[in-house]
């Protein structure tokens, strides 16, 4: 339900990410298992709109326990920053590095609040500043995120956003046909859902969840007001979930509507440059 922004919003979603952080680990959704013998979790539009990282550092602002992170290192990144508000997330990132012999001067990962990032991670700026998906939507202030992550990104270096479509937020779980929720809400949206998406039967005890979402337009502008320019932005009509009870899983890991739905995007993804 929409509310407005409790006071403990930070802290009600730190408690509930750091309770997931230990089923995550365990999980099949995660696999670490595979992951460390090598599996790349980068989705594929992603590693191609982004293009080589050979030698170039790379900031992953909200990396979870890491996997993108550390999968751009694999790539041949010089170095990945990741940086995530919940300490056990750090920790699990820190141990999978140094399981794939990753020291600090390749793989750091550090704890902070992603609005404090400019002043928790080791350098001043970095080539590529990166976003993955299901990370704006735990931010109250877009356009303070965007200053953060713009005063980050490099000269001659870009910031790169990929995440779910907020059009996706305001239709019916079932179907995702009907409108009923409002896409220009600026109220919190309060949740008290347990479990988690790696596992929706865990038990859990931390489930109150704040949250908004944030047109794709009030992105962008944001991110031009903070000094950067629009390289694309491209909508994509595929999910890495069963977003709406229609969705179909296919052989490549997406999920889509039936053949004979018509189609909204269910992603996006931006770069966005500083000269």
């Amino acid at each position: 339900m929409y509310s407005p922004t409790p006071s403990d919003w930070r802290e009600a979603n730190r408690s509930r990410w750091n309770e997931r952080v230990p089923i995550h680990v365990a999980s099949d959704f995660y696999d670490l298992d595979a992951f460390r013998a090598g599996k790349d979790v980068l989705r594929d539009f992603e590693a191609a709109e982004v293009g080589d990282v050979t030698g170039r550092t790379l900031l992953h602002l909200q990396c979870h326990i890491g996997l993108d992170t550390l999968c751009w290192a694999r790539r041949g990144a010089a170095q990945v920053v990741g940086l995530d508000f919940s300490e056990p997330a750090v920790e699990t990132a820190r141990g999978l590095a140094a399981d794939l012999g990753l020291g600090p001067d390749r793989a750091a990962f550090v704890t902070a609040d992603v609005y404090d990032a400019a002043e928790a991670v080791p350098d001043s700026s970095y080539d590529i500043v990166y976003t993955g998906v299901g990370a704006l939507n735990w931010l109250p202030d877009i356009r303070r995120w965007a200053e953060t992550a713009a005063s980050l990104v490099a000269p001659g270096g870009f910031l790169y956003l990929a995440e779910f479509h907020p059009l996706t937020d305001v239709l019916d779980d079932a179907s995702g046909s009907r409108i009923v929720n409002d896409y220009f809400a600026r109220d919190a949206w309060i949740d008290q859902t347990p479990g988690t998406y790696a596992d929706f039967d865990a038990p859990t005890v931390h489930n109150r969840s704040v949250e908004w979402q944030h047109p794709v337009g009030e992105v962008v502008s944001a991110l031009s007001a903070a000094g950067l320019r629009l390289e694309f932005l491209h909508e994509h009509d595929v999910s890495l979930f069963e977003r709406f009870g229609v969705l179909a899983r296919h052989e490549d890991g997406y999920y889509r509507f039936p053949a004979d739905r018509p189609r909204i995007p269910l992603m996006y993804s931006l770069k966005a440059s500083r000269t």
